[in-house]
């Protein structure tokens, strides 16, 4: 899961959703370092970034990826998935996507000094190339592919990944369909046990 599935995920608790957001820079027991549901946040991520890795259908999904992208597949296809999350928003939340994603923005500023500095680093990136957003679109998707791909110097060929997304396009919504439906319980139940 990428970005905006480990919002989604988080419920509506803003702080929650701040600490997922900025879980993958925070190391070991340094999330004991933030507000308390910050801390939440950081460890419903890190139980889903755990749950999705293991669960077989998303296995499956990277499967079609592993010849070519080795141990990018994985990276490839939270990012896929946030695609079609995207895409198929009004499936999931009755909350325009644009607002959605405008209020998030909103809330990451209110609490702007609750961030990691890593957080604070990315956020105008973030929202001046509209990445949230941008996941809407396949164009949309091979940018942030291809961005990620400069990020390794060229070595991940991410830039490349739209061409399986486009050929397994009805394959992947299917396993994300799936596999979504899964994810969302499994994060319902977390939230209560946190």
């Amino acid at each position: 899961m990428n970005f905006l599935a480990h919002i989604y995920l988080s419920g509506n608790n803003e702080f929650i959703k701040i600490g997922n957001f900025m879980a993958d820079g925070i190391r070991g027991r340094k999330f004991e370092d933030y507000h308390p549901e910050i801390q939440k946040g950081i460890l419903l991520h890190r139980a889903i970034d755990t749950f999705t890795d293991a669960h077989p259908i998303f296995r499956e999904s990277t499967k079609r990826l592993h010849e070519r992208y080795h141990h990018y597949a994985g990276v490839i296809v939270d990012i896929f998935y946030d695609h079609f999350l995207a895409k198929n928003w009004t499936n999931y939340s009755d909350e325009d996507l644009e607002e959605y994603i405008s209020r998030f923005y909103q809330s990451m500023h209110k609490h702007h000094d609750l961030l990691s500095e890593r957080a604070k680093g990315i956020l105008p990136y973030m929202e001046k190339q509209n990445w949230l957003s941008s996941y809407q679109s396949i164009d949309g998707i091979h940018e942030i592919l291809s961005r990620m791909d400069r990020r390794t110097d060229n070595n991940s060929n991410m830039r490349f990944a739209s061409e399986e997304l486009k050929e397994y396009y009805s394959e992947f919504e299917q396993e994300f369909s799936s596999f979504f439906e899964d994810i969302k319980a499994y994060c319902s139940s977390k939230l209560n046990t946190l």
